[in-house]
């Protein structure tokens, strides 16, 4: 008889708890939570030089759940502190949870520190030489401003890395 009683108050503390918990409530559009960035130092690209690849990891939440890449456009972006310069990115394709009321996660962005098509991750010199060596100049530090766009069209709030640190040698 004991143990039933200790088990049916245990049940009912459960049922409490559990019809207690709310859902999450989230804007319709995107919040970045935080960014992180895996290493704060990083060699430049350069054809003899060691590869290397800077993880730029992008909390958040939105309420609507519609953020996603929808093909038209860039839906991140990626500002460079030392010049301006916008280096845009795209979403994946995010399933539907199921639920009404958002989603929330991460988005991972890799920049290799390679040689070619694209600049990879370069120092810049005060003359506007970029991917050069200049003993004058050992190191550049910058850090990204991060935003993210949903299928709606609007854009979240925007947070900065912490610095990074280019090796320029």
């Amino acid at each position: 008889m004991r143990k039933s009683l200790v088990y049916l108050a245990s049940l009912a503390v459960a049922i409490l708890v559990a019809t207690c918990v709310k859902p999450p409530d989230y804007p319709d559009e995107p919040v970045i939570t935080d960014v992180s960035v895996n290493q704060s130092t990083i060699p430049q690209a350069s054809l003899n030089g060691p590869i290397d690849t800077l993880v730029i990891t992008i909390a958040f939440t939105d309420g609507d759940g519609d953020l996603s890449d929808d093909g038209t456009e860039p839906n991140i972006e990626l500002i460079d502190s030392r010049d301006s310069t916008i280096i845009p990115n795209r979403i994946p394709s995010i399933n539907e949870q199921g639920t009404e009321n958002g989603i929330r996660g991460e988005i991972k962005i890799l920049i290799p520190n390679k040689t070619g098509g694209s600049k990879g991750i370069c120092c810049i010199f005060p003359d506007r030489r970029i991917c050069d060596v200049d003993p004058r100049y050992p190191t550049n530090t910058y850090h990204y401003t991060v935003r993210i766009k949903d299928r709606a069209g609007n854009w979240s709030n925007a947070m900065d890395t912490e610095d990074i640190t280019i090796l320029c040698q």
